[in-house]
């Protein structure tokens, strides 16, 4: 992986630091894992300093995020098998740039509705954590 040097001042958001693990470092972004159980979940944060909109990114960034939230996909998809993705970037409550890719099952606590506000997050048991970063690492090499 191709890491670029994050902006200039640039720092993870303290919400998505507490609410997320790291994962891997892409060009352009830092893939983290959501703190939660309920749902495979990763969340991809461009290293550039005060992007809060897609349009805060140049054209190039732009692409290199599209390619990025592409290859988060296919690794939900072919380490979980989801009957659906979910991609978004909301920001409402965090302002920092961010892209959720979520899978989703027709047995999942929320289906068919957004995962937000459906149900409590449930954090990783520390052993499951680590059983869950490592087979996504593995996905990805």
């Amino acid at each position: 992986m191709n890491r670029t040097p994050p902006s200039v001042g640039w720092h993870l958001h303290p919400q998505l630091a507490e609410d997320t693990h790291p994962i891997a470092h892409f060009t352009l972004c830092d893939l983290q894992l959501m703190d939660d159980a309920n749902h495979p979940w990763l969340i991809l944060v461009p290293r550039v300093e005060h992007a809060v909109e897609w349009i805060d990114l140049n054209e190039a960034q732009q692409v290199e995020l599209t390619r990025e939230i592409s290859r988060a996909s296919r690794v939900l998809q072919a380490v979980f098998r989801p009957d659906k993705l979910n991609v978004a970037a909301l920001g409402n409550m965090v302002p920092q740039l961010h892209v959720h890719v979520i899978a989703r099952f027709r047995e999942d606590i929320a289906w068919p509705r957004p995962v937000w506000g459906m149900a409590t997050a449930q954090p990783y048991s520390p052993e499951e954590l680590v059983r869950r970063i490592e087979r996504l690492r593995a996905a990805l090499a």
